[in-house]
C-alpha cells in the first residue's frame, strides 16, 4: 500500500501531513479543533459548517461562535454554506479579513434543513446555480477557495466529475469528495471509486472523505484512488488519535520498506498508540461529569472518553496552558 502523502499544497498553503479533520456540526469547534491539533498528526483544521446569511448578520451569535478561532490552530479553513451568490461572496471575504487560511464551500450536508434552502447537497440538482457562487467567490477573495460535495442527490444522479471539472475551471484550488450520494446519508459503504474517477478528471488536489476508520483505510484510499490527502471525520471524535496514528503507520512503512510497514509502527521516537477500541468507557464516566449531547452520541459511545475531557481542556485554555495566544479572531471584529 501507499502512506498517505507527507504534504499537500493548496493554492499559497501547505497541509503537512495532507490530513484534514472534517467539518462536523456540533463537533469541530474551537476547543475540539485545538485538542486534535495538539494531539498532532493533523494537517489541516475547519470550522463547523456556517451560515453566510448568518455570518453578515451582526447579532448572529452562533455564527460568531462557528468562526471563533485561535492563531495556534493556523492552518484552518472555514467551511459556508448558502446559495446566494453575493451573500456568499461578502461572507467569505469576511472569512479571509479575520485570517483564515482557506474557505469552502459546504456542498455535502444532507439536513433537512438545510437542504430544504438550497444549501448543502441540495445544490446538487442546480449545476448552473452553484457554477454562479464558485465565480462569485472566487472572484471575491485571494486565499484559496475549496469545495466539499457528495457524488450526487442519488445514484440516478452523479454530478461528481462534472462538478469537479466545473471547480477546476472556475479556479477553486481543490476539491474534496464525500463518496455517498445525499440519499445515501451516512449509511452503506462509501464508493471509493468516484474519487478515483474525480482524480483521473482534474489536476487539483483532491482530498478524499468516507469510511476511514483506521491509518490502513487511509492508505488504502490513497492507493486505490491516487487522492492527494485524506478526510476523517466521524471517526475523529471516538478516536482523536487517528491523525497521529496515521502519521506514525505511514512513517513505519516508510522505515521498513515501500509497502512493507506493519500495523502500529511507530516513527523514530514517537510511541505507538493505543487503538480506539483500548478505551477505557466506564473511568471517564464518573459522577459531575456532563452527559453526552444527541449530536455527539451518534458518533459512539467512544466520544464519552473524548467529551468528558473537554471541560478540563477548556479550563486549560482559560488558563493559558495549551495555547498561548491571547484573543481569538472573532467575526464580530470584522462585521460594522
Amino acid at each position: 500500500m501507499q502512506p498517505v502523502p507527507a504534504k499537500l499544497t493548496i493554492g499559497t498553503v501547505t497541509i503537512a501531513p495532507a490530513t484534514v479533520l472534517a467539518p462536523m456540526a456540533g463537533v469541530t469547534d474551537t476547543v475540539f479543533r485545538r485538542f486534535i491539533r495538539n494531539l498532532g498528526g493533523c494537517g489541516l483544521i475547519m470550522t463547523e459548517f456556517t451560515s453566510a446569511d448568518g455570518v453578515l448578520r451582526k447579532k448572529d451569535q452562533k455564527a460568531k461562535r462557528y468562526l471563533h478561532f485561535y492563531e495556534d490552530e493556523h492552518p484552518i479553513s472555514a467551511q459556508l454554506f448558502g446559495s446566494d451568490p453575493q451573500v456568499m461572496a461578502e461572507a467569505a471575504r469576511i472569512v479571509e479579513d479575520l485570517g483564515f487560511d482557506l474557505v469552502d464551500l459546504n456542498l455535502g450536508c444532507p439536513a433537512k434543513k438545510v437542504v430544504k434552502c438550497n444549501g448543502g447537497s441540495g445544490l446538487l440538482r442546480d449545476l448552473p446555480a452553484i457554477d454562479k457562487i464558485f465565480a462569485a467567490v472566487r472572484a471575491a477573495v485571494k486565499i484559496p477557495f475549496t469545495v466539499k460535495f457528495r457524488a450526487g442527490w442519488n445514484d440516478e444522479e452523479i454530478v461528481c466529475v462534472e462538478l469537479a471539472r466545473m471547480a477546476e475551471s472556475c479556479g477553486l484550488a481543490a476539491v474534496a469528495l464525500h463518496a455517498r450520494t445525499r440519499e445515501m446519508g451516512y449509511s452503506g459503504n462509501a464508493r471509493w471509486e468516484w474519487i478515483a474517477a474525480i482524480k483521473d478528471a482534474v489536476k487539483i488536489p483532491v482530498i478524499g472523505n468516507g469510511d476511514i476508520r483506521t491509518p490502513e483505510d487511509a492508505c488504502a484510499m490513497v492507493t486505490q484512488t491516487g487522492c492527494d490527502a485524506v478526510m476523517i471525520g466521524r471517526t475523529a471524535p471516538s478516536n482523536p488519535w487517528i491523525f497521529r496514528q496515521i502519521q506514525q503507520y505511514c512513517a513505519g512503512m516508510e522505515n521498513a520498506g515501500a509497502g512493507n510497514g506493519h500495523v502500529g509502527t511507530a516513527a523514530s521516537g514517537c510511541p505507538v498508540e493505543r487503538s480506539s477500541t483500548g478505551f477505557s468507557h466506564g473511568a471517564t464516566r464518573s459522577a459531575g461529569r456532563p452527559t453526552l449531547s444527541p449530536t455527539l452520541r451518534k458518533h459512539g459511545n467512544g466520544a464519552a472518553d473524548v467529551v468528558s475531557c473537554l471541560p478540563r481542556i477548556r479550563r486549560c485554555l482559560r488558563l493559558n496552558l495549551i495555547a498561548r495566544s491571547s484573543r481569538p479572531r472573532q467575526i464580530s471584529d470584522h462585521v460594522a
